[in-house]
């Protein structure tokens, strides 16, 4: 493989000025799926960027959805993944910048990279406008067409699956970046949060980050995924349905109630963490903004700016509980597109099935056949293991 030298790329737009000093510029992989790179403030990289200049097989045609009649939920039967990267050699990471004997999927070095996934779950393809006749054949129609009945539904998985590569190194995770690069991907994830939402098709867009074989992680490279979807997500639908049945001020309500009892972790001017009064997993940490904001778009600098360190504390806290790294999923939750935008609050649910140093919780019969919970770790424990945890962190490493 022939690595480009660097130079201009004749198919990148222009660099775009972001909060916090961070530096937006797009462009395009070989088989013309979006690249951003998200620069550093103070970033010690040039304006340049490499071509990619590989021989890319077509994509994959989009991924078909079906819809489970017994539940209601939309299943997306996407085969394509069934090729993806598998815990490769650190010299053939696929997330790592291009080399002569790694033809990866970034052609430049990098601070943060965002890219649309090879293998999708949902799209390439978009529908043509929302609510309008789709660009894919037999994408939804609007939100009544995904809940009306009838047997042997299927609709064409439109919407979008993107990568968020936290940094060039081959290993490690959110947790482990500075500050400053914490800063970068928060900018990161609003700008591609209000990109996303304005997609055509989209009703739903979702950031979060895998860490840990445990959790079928397949790449060690510190990274995380956006995705966006064509319906509003099972778990979301029900928080809505929590909101009509319990009052609109439902998230102020709880972080009231939990700010006022034992659970907190952590708290700052703009956000607490905190362990929930019904947590299901062994560790499980929300962690609310104290205003409400709808999605990563519409928070503030001010909150992104404490965001950084407070949420680099939060999870070196959770690493600290034992002597490995901890598995976990961290879920960014965000109000739907189009509905409940005025009272489903942006919050994070962190969540490991690590319930000691060497045993997991394992969903089985009654969680994972009826979802009938049944908890290990009384909340108020696991957040008094979780408080001292945090507080081992040194100020001066964050």
């Amino acid at each position: 493989m022939n690595i480009p030298e660097f130079g201009t790329d004749a198919a990148a737009d222009a660099p775009q000025n972001l909060g916090a000093g961070v530096v937006k510029r797009a462009t395009r992989l070989a088989d013309g799926r979006e690249l951003i790179y998200y620069d550093d403030p103070g970033t010690t990289l040039g304006p340049d960027r490499a071509i990619d200049a590989r021989e890319l097989a077509p994509r994959p045609e989009t991924a078909t959805m079906r819809r489970d009649v017994l539940t209601g939920d939309w299943v997306s039967i996407a085969a394509a993944r069934q090729n993806r990267a598998f815990l490769p050699p650190a010299e053939l990471d696929p997330l790592a910048p291009q080399t002569s004997t790694n033809p990866s999927e970034i052609p430049s070095r990098y601070d943060v990279a965002v890219f649309e996934n090879k293998s999708p779950s949902f799209g390439p393809a978009l529908a043509s406008a929302h609510g309008d006749a789709p660009a894919g054949a037999d994408a939804p129609r609007d939100l009544e067409d995904l809940v009306a009945p009838g047997l042997g539904r299927t609709r064409t998985s439109v919407g979008r699956c993107e990568v968020v590569c936290f940094s060039p190194e081959h290993s490690g995770s959110f947790g482990t970046l500075t500050p400053t690069r914490a800063r970068t991907v928060i900018e990161a994830w609003a700008d591609r949060t209000a990109a996303l939402s304005e997609l055509p098709g989209v009703e739903q867009v979702f950031p979060f980050e895998n860490r840990g074989e445990a959790i079928g992680v397949t790449l060690p490279h510190p990274h995380g995924q956006i995705y966006a979807y064509p319906y509003i997500t099972p778990r979301t639908a029900g928080l809505l349905a929590s909101i009509d049945r319990e009052g609109p001020d439902l998230f102020e309500r709880i972080l009231a109630f939990e700010r006022a009892g034992e659970r907190v972790i952590l708290e700052g001017e703009h956000w607490t963490a905190f362990v929930p009064f019904a947590a299901r997993w062994p560790v499980e940490v929300h962690l609310l903004p104290h205003r409400h904001v709808a999605d990563f778009a519409e928070t503030t600098d001010a909150e992104r700016d404490e965001l950084a360190p407070l949420y680099l504390r939060l999870l070196r806290g959770v690493d600290a509980l034992y002597e490995t790294p901890t598995p976990y999923i961290a879920a960014w939750h965000q109000a739907p597109v189009h509905r409940g935008r005025d009272t489903a609050r942006l919050h994070l649910q962190l969540t490991s099935p690590r319930r000691a140093a060497d045993k997991l919780k394992f969903l089985a019969g009654s969680e994972a056949a009826m979802g009938a919970w049944i908890g290990d770790i009384p909340p108020e424990t696991a957040a008094a293991r979780l408080r001292e945890a945090v507080a081992s962190i040194p100020e001066e490493t964050l």
